[in-house]
């Protein structure tokens, strides 16, 4: 969510609803490997996949495209030591396992029953599996037997085709020369795409305007400000660990 401070009280764009079918998905460079995984279930050679990417790079959209194509079932955090005992070959994902707080126990011994009854099980993360935050090497050591793919925004035209999904999301045309616009002078990342499609979607509510390149500017200044806040609040929290 935008910092309030910096987006000066904008209303609140209600309404949106982002499209996760398989046929929204925008395939890319950065991540047709991952989709093309996704897409060959169940001709899979091993049961574990894992799929690498920073927030909002699609990890979860391919998640749920996987879980519509083969029945699979989301695991609950408190769910693993339940879903390993019942054991079964019912396919799983598995969700944020570097960030969600998984009991450790409970995702080593589903790890272990999916690898024995070659029970397919999609993990998405950000982090390196030698990252995750775990007490000891028990889990990451099973999870490195995972095939693993990155998901990443490749090129302008990826960027691009992510602002024209995020704004038909919220049923808003916007002029090509305006997403242009963005793409050649926002920081590259698809964290970044959402949070100024989101932004320029509450700058013009609060106009009660279109989306203009006016409002792109207005929205990339914002956002230059914000992130200029974070930079000095974490070169103040170094200087007083010092």
């Amino acid at each position: 969510m935008v910092n309030d401070q910096v987006s000066g009280q904008l209303p609140l764009a209600f309404g949106h609803v982002a499209a996760h079918g398989e046929g929204d998905f925008l395939v890319g460079e950065g991540n047709a490997l991952a989709h093309g995984r996704i897409m060959a279930f169940p001709q899979w050679s091993d049961p574990l996949t894992l799929v690498l990417g920073p927030a909002k790079s699609g990890k979860s959209h391919l998640a749920r495209i996987f879980a519509d194509r083969s029945g699979a079932a989301f695991a609950g955090v408190d769910a693993l030591e339940r879903l390993a005992r019942e054991g079964g070959q019912t396919p799983l994902v598995i969700e944020d396992v570097d960030r969600a707080g998984y009991n450790e126990a409970g995702l080593f011994h589903l790890l272990n029953q999916a690898m024995r009854d070659n029970r397919a099980v999609l993990m998405t993360a950000r982090d390196e599996v030698a990252q995750w935050p775990f007490s000891t090497d028990d889990v990451r050591s099973r999870a490195r037997r995972a095939t693993v793919f990155s998901v990443a925004m490749s090129d302008d035209m990826q960027l691009s085709q992510m602002f024209v999904k995020l704004f038909g999301d919220r049923q808003i045309a916007v002029d090509p020369k305006i997403i242009g616009y963005l793409v050649a002078r926002m920081e590259r990342s698809t964290e970044e795409a959402v949070i100024l499609a989101e932004l320029m979607d509450r700058l013009a509510l609060a106009k009660g305007t279109a989306i203009t390149r006016s409002i792109a500017a207005d929205a990339l200044d914002r956002r230059r400000i914000a992130r200029g806040h974070a930079h000095q609040d974490d070169d103040q929290d170094e200087a007083n660990d010092e």
